[in-house]
């Protein structure tokens, strides 16, 4: 297996787009325009997914709470979009089952409430269906309390590694053509009479910096678009984005805990999520609003308070404490500035804003957005630049039975080519895919890259190893918090990192210098990223 290169050289253009950031926005719009044909660069100062997309509450729904503030059309589009994204990745989307707990003191009556479910699924094109588990979480919640409960079921999905789903999208962008680079900076827009010519970049790597030319820059930079703006000296009559940060925490499964999505109201009445995440539970989120670096956002010991409260409100029998919440983490939403309005009621639709109104052409920026929407964002993001962009065919769904059996069969052949075990053929289908027989057949004729990446996962060395050679994986980092997600598990430990650095680094030819360099990165950015609790707030 031939090793890395050890050094790497910024692309020369000139490129028909330049796209600055690489959350899921950007990558979805990089690809767009690739597969239109167009010379594409995507530049991520510093790993694809890294940054909002990463710190979502990792769902893809329709938005059920849309339709108070009365954004049917959002709502419309979302609800289209997340019937897509179950058709063509029903690998990393799957539909889940969400009930919804309200409690005594909520101001929606029933009625209000069943209507607003009707028509959501209306509009979904879906009928009521039964299900045993509300019924049983109705009366876990009334036993469980003194608080009455009323629960009404409704379906949505959830995209458990939206990581993944990026690296896909990364993969298809590269395979039209696109030049994605991450870890490299883009320090401003350049500028000649009042039109885009290009950017100027570094290298994080390397060091090196570039002036690149461009006939046109998407601003995809989310919670960061006013930084690059200014950086640009580019002036909009006011920001663009209302940073509003969004905090998680993380906490492990217990006996009798929802295997459904509950979304109920949290100690103030603001709606809350306990979701079923990566064999633990996903509790969020907060909406504080966020006036610092995006970069800098980390949960404060009150939300973290705030919403564990809000779980025991809603589970007062969980047997948890202060002390088993495992992680929290915050990213900041890139909201449309909206001086004097509620969180809460502030548009969720991406805006695109082009700086032709600010006596700039050729620059775009995209404001707000989310998972489940960034696909048809990007081809309206194509459309205003210039690109023709077909709608794609209506999405069909096929059965969950038909999945499970197309997963079953397709885990055989990876045991039968790869020689790994039935649990690592499965979970490299359920991370990859189309891609995971390529996986196999280079696992296939060495043993190093068929063992798991650490004890507690089934996962392999040659996931992270196809991560860095064909994913744009350039660091451990990279691969094991987005490409190859293993250690958000709940298992992961100091152990785990040192088992899978020296297994990948043996496969890729690392010197024991750059092995431990790359654990030492790894383990900072991670403790960045998943912060643990402080201690509990008195």
């Amino acid at each position: 297996m031939p090793s890395l290169p050890t050094s790497r050289s910024l692309p020369r253009g000139p490129f028909q787009v330049v796209v600055v950031g690489g959350g899921i926005n950007g990558v979805a719009i990089a690809r767009e325009c690739a597969l239109a044909g167009k010379q594409t660069l995507l530049l991520e100062k510093h790993d694809f997914a890294s940054g909002a997309t990463s710190r979502s509450t990792r769902i893809i729904h329709g938005g059920l709470r849309y339709l108070e503030h009365g954004e049917i059309a959002l709502v419309r589009e979302s609800l289209r979009e997340r019937q897509r994204l179950l058709a063509e990745r029903p690998h990393l989307v799957r539909p889940l089952t969400f009930l919804l707990a309200l409690g005594s003191h909520t101001p929606r009556s029933p009625l209000e409430v069943r209507f607003g479910l009707w028509l959501y699924r209306r509009m979904a094109g879906a009928h009521a269906r039964f299900d045993a588990r509300a019924e049983s979480l109705a009366r876990q919640l009334d036993s469980d309390g003194d608080h009455a409960w009323r629960v009404f079921q409704y379906d949505d999905a959830q995209c458990e590694f939206p990581e993944r789903l990026v690296a896909e999208w990364l993969v298809e962008a590269l395979d039209a053509g696109a030049e994605p680079c991450n870890h490299t900076e883009v320090l401003q827009v350049t500028l000649q009479a009042n039109r885009v010519r290009g950017v100027r970049v570094r290298d994080l790597l390397t060091g090196q910096e570039s002036e690149i030319e461009a006939a046109c820059v998407i601003n995809a930079c989310g919670p960061w678009a006013d930084q690059l703006a200014q950086r640009s000296a580019v002036h909009t009559a006011a920001p663009m984005i209302g940073g509003v940060r969004g905090s998680h925490i993380v906490l492990p499964q217990f006996t009798g805990c929802p295997e459904t999505a509950v979304y109920a109201e949290a100690v103030d009445g603001r709606p809350f999520f306990v979701i079923p995440w990566n064999s633990q539970l996903l509790v969020g989120t907060t909406e504080v609003a966020h006036t610092g670096d995006p970069s800098s956002a980390e949960p404060s010991p009150s939300e973290i308070e705030y919403l564990f409260t809000s779980f025991q409100h809603l589970f007062p029998a969980a047997p948890l404490q202060w002390a088993d919440i495992r992680h929290a983490f915050a990213g900041v939403r890139p909201l449309p500035y909206s001086p004097g309005s509620a969180e809460a009621a502030i548009t969720r639709r991406s805006i695109l804003h082009d700086h032709a109104e600010d006596r700039v052409s050729g620059l775009l920026s995209v404001i707000g957005g989310k998972l489940t929407t960034a696909a048809s964002m990007a081809r309206q993001a194509a459309r205003h630049i210039g690109i023709q962009v077909e709608e794609p065919a209506a999405a069909v769904i096929a059965p969950a039975d038909d999945l499970e059996d197309c997963l079953a069969r397709c885990a055989g052949e990876i045991v039968a080519i790869a020689g790994v075990s039935p649990e690592s053929a499965r979970a490299l289908v359920q991370w990859q895919g189309r891609r995971s027989l390529a996986v196999a057949r280079l696992a296939k004729h060495d043993p190093r890259l068929r063992r798991p990446l650490c004890p507690h996962t089934p996962h392999i060395v040659a996931e992270a190893v196809a991560a860095f050679h064909e994913e744009r994986a350039t660091t451990l980092a990279d691969a094991l918090l987005r490409r190859v997600p293993v250690a958000l598990g709940a298992c992961w430990s100091d152990e785990c990192t040192h088992d899978a650095a020296a297994a990948i680094g043996a496969a890729l030819g690392w010197s024991d210098y750059q092995v431990e360099a790359e654990i030492e990165a790894f383990s900072e950015e991670r403790s960045r990223f998943l912060r643990p609790a402080p201690r509990a707030v008195s």
